[in-house]
């Protein structure tokens, strides 16, 4: 099961910081009146040292807020790491490998809620994202292909992008266990608007797709 580590974090940090503040408004100004009044009739040792003790609870909140708050700042506008869950963006990412994904490069967003309050940029073809998509609750990693207004055509293994075929340089060719069985697999360097990568192609029949990229959409692939 996935951990939605931006909403413990964020509840993690309301509550340790609603119980530090309960402690400076509330608490605190009754230990030190009780602390007064024991000083006042003379009281000394154990109970006078007692008296001023911060309760374990707020203790611990009040060590841990700032910790919290500051590590809910980094994750949620500057950067997060990400482990890759699935082989499909093999070779470019293994299984298990962890990235490091820049928060802020296509605008800045409150965390939890993912409302967008500042513009910075928009993706590119080529770029690896990390998203939720709108069916499914968990985060992906894929590549951008398509951008709003795209028309993308897969053929024969082969992308096309606006009616412009993507560039492929064999590597190598290799078997390899697959869901379909022991397969052959080839190794290309796809390159399209200029940025390569690494891909492989197993060699399965498929039927030509085709799609157009709707406004505010982007076109994902492994």
């Amino acid at each position: 099961m996935d951990i939605d580590m931006p909403l413990v974090l964020s509840w993690a940090v309301l509550i340790s910081g609603a119980i530090w503040a309960f402690d400076v408004l509330v608490l605190k100004p009754r230990r030190q009146a009780a602390h007064q009044a024991l000083t006042d009739s003379g009281s000394k040792g154990q109970a006078l040292d007692r008296s001023l003790r911060e309760p374990v609870l707020v203790e611990y909140a009040r060590s841990f807020f700032p910790i919290l708050l500051l590590v809910l700042l980094l994750r949620s506008f500057l950067a997060e790491p990400y482990q890759i869950p699935s082989e499909s963006m093999v070779p470019t990412l293994e299984v298990g490998d962890f990235v490091l994904v820049n928060k802020f490069a296509y605008g800045i967003r409150l965390p939890v809620v993912g409302t967008k309050i500042c513009d910075v940029g928009t993706p590119q073809r080529g770029d690896i994202m990390v998203f939720i998509p709108p069916h499914d609750p968990r985060y992906f990693i894929k590549r951008v292909i398509g951008v709003p207004g795209d028309v993308i055509r897969y053929e024969n293994k082969a992308l096309y992008i606006n009616g412009e075929r993507a560039d492929y340089d064999f590597v190598a060719q290799f078997e390899e266990h697959t869901p379909f069985g022991n397969l052959p697999i080839r190794e290309y360097t796809e390159t399209f608007d200029g940025r390569a990568h690494q891909i492989y192609r197993y060699q399965i029949s498929e039927q030509p797709r085709e799609w157009t990229v709707p406004e505010d959409s982007y076109f994902m692939m492994g």
